[in-house]
């Protein structure tokens, strides 16, 4: 059965170092747009949706310019891929594993996510 997130709790929560952290309801992830969460080491997380219900969670920080703007980036695909595209300078971070796919040297943290 599938649910509307509007209807449920269920909770995001990503995987740090040292356990589980709750990030936000799930409700707050609307697919093509990115939510900020705050991590309890001060750095940020930029939590996605896309329309098939799939959650991920890079690393907030463009790692370009520095500036934690990742989560207001525009979302789309490149050959199967779902990428966040950074506002600032248009870098496309593949959302699965972090990697840029305009500069192979290049990538963001992720973490594993889960709705529970």
């Amino acid at each position: 059965m599938t649910l509307a997130p509007e209807t449920t709790d269920l909770k995001v929560r990503l995987r740090l170092a040292d356990g589980w952290f709750t990030a936000c309801d799930l409700g707050a992830l609307l697919p093509g747009r990115g939510v900020a969460a705050l991590l309890p080491d001060g750095r940020q997380a930029a939590l996605f949706r896309d329309r098939a219900g799939s959650l991920y969670a890079i690393d907030n920080r463009d790692p370009f310019t520095g500036a934690a703007v990742l989560s207001r980036g525009l979302t789309g695909t490149h050959r199967g891929r779902p990428f966040v595209a950074s506002p600032l300078l248009k870098q496309r971070f593949d959302l699965a594993t972090g990697q840029c796919l305009d500069d192979e040297e290049v990538r963001v943290a992720t973490y594993e996510v889960k709705a529970v």
